[in-house]
Order: C-alpha cells, then sequence, then structure tokens
C-alpha cells in the first residue's frame, strides 16, 4: 500500500505544462541531483534548451528582470532595487508548489553580468539556505540560434520532502525553462514576422 501511495505521489508531481510550454518539454534537457556540500545537503540543477533567436535576443530577454513575473510561473513579482555598472540587486517573490504544499517565496539576488554571454546570481538573503546559479548563452552557428544553458545550486530554508524533492525542484525548472524558451522563440518570431 505504501509503494502504490508512493507512486502516485510521483505521478502527480509531474508537471501540468501549458500547449506551448509542452512543445518546448521535448528540447528541453533537465537533470537535478542531491548532492552533500561541506555537510550540507542541497540540490543541483543542470538545465539546457535552444532557441531559434540570436544571443542579443535572449539576454534581452533575461536581463528585462521586471518583466519575468509576466510569463515565468510562480514568480509574482520581479523588481529591480539597483543597478551598479554590471551589477544588478533583484528583489523576487513567488511561490514554492508541490502538491498539496504551497510555500511562499522571497529572494534578494544579486546577478552579475557578462554581456550576450553569462548571467552569475548570488544570494543576498531571502527564504533559501543557500542560492547560486549561472545561465550561459552559446551561439548557435549553424541555425543563428542560441543554446541556453541554466545551472544552479540550492538548498530551501524551508521543508522539502527528502524523496520527492528532487522531483518537485525539477518540475519547477521544467516549467520555468518551458516559459522562458517559449517566451524567446515567440518575441523572436513577432520581430521577424
Amino acid at each position: 500500500m505504501k509503494r502504490l501511495f508512493l507512486c502516485l505521489l510521483m505521478l502527480c508531481a509531474v508537471p501540468a505544462t501549458a500547449p506551448a510550454q509542452a512543445i518546448r518539454l521535448d528540447k528541453l534537457k533537465v537533470e537535478v541531483k542531491r548532492i552533500e556540500v561541506d555537510g550540507q545537503r542541497m540540490y543541483e540543477v543542470d538545465a539546457s534548451g535552444s532557441v531559434q533567436a540570436p544571443p542579443a535576443s535572449v539576454w534581452k530577454t533575461l536581463t528585462t528582470y521586471e518583466r519575468m513575473s509576466e510569463f515565468v510561473p510562480d514568480l509574482s513579482s520581479c523588481r529591480v532595487l539597483s543597478r551598479n555598472g554590471n551589477e544588478v540587486i533583484i528583489e523576487q517573490q513567488g511561490m514554492a508548489r508541490f502538491l498539496f504544499m504551497n510555500h511562499p517565496i522571497h529572494l534578494v539576488v544579486r546577478a552579475t553580468e557578462t554581456p550576450l554571454t553569462a548571467i552569475d546570481i548570488a544570494l543576498i538573503s531571502g527564504d533559501m539556505r543557500h542560492y547560486e546559479s549561472r545561465w550561459n548563452l552559446y551561439p548557435v552557428p549553424e541555425t543563428g540560434g542560441t543554446r541556453i544553458v541554466f545551472s544552479s545550486r540550492l538548498m530551501p530554508g524551508f521543508y522539502v520532502p527528502g524523496m520527492l524533492g528532487t522531483t518537485m525542484i525539477r518540475g519547477d525548472i521544467e516549467r520555468m525553462m518551458a516559459a522562458v524558451l517559449t517566451r524567446i522563440d515567440s518575441q523572436y518570431a513577432e520581430k521577424a514576422g
């Protein structure tokens, strides 16, 4: 009976995506694993996908932080607190959702931009014990598009079920990446068309 219950939980954990995002999932690669760093367990994320848009278009979408809440699932607000050269302080509010659990998340992060190639994000304060991430952009000369790679290490500051945490975080990353790729492709198609 326990095994059946766990199987049902895992099936329910598969993310529901909008049709446009479902198309993106076949182009996504998302890996999440639990690792131990300095005696603390955290999650390591590696995700990638490709778009038809050139790096400049991708860069514009990723660095227009104030508009992220328009298309990133469960992100209710994202605002720039300050900008100093290539460093941007950003406040984000959203919700972590999994099965019957909802947990509000508030983060203040520092984004360090390397124009058209990378964005490094580090936690300043908020509802995570550890959060660091990086966006890398790689031109794809054959298509004129861009390969987007997102990597992260994170440790939530709230309870995440050990057995299902990897599935939960993978679902969140898949939804986020699918939304970002879909937004970039649709904006590029509008401009090109």
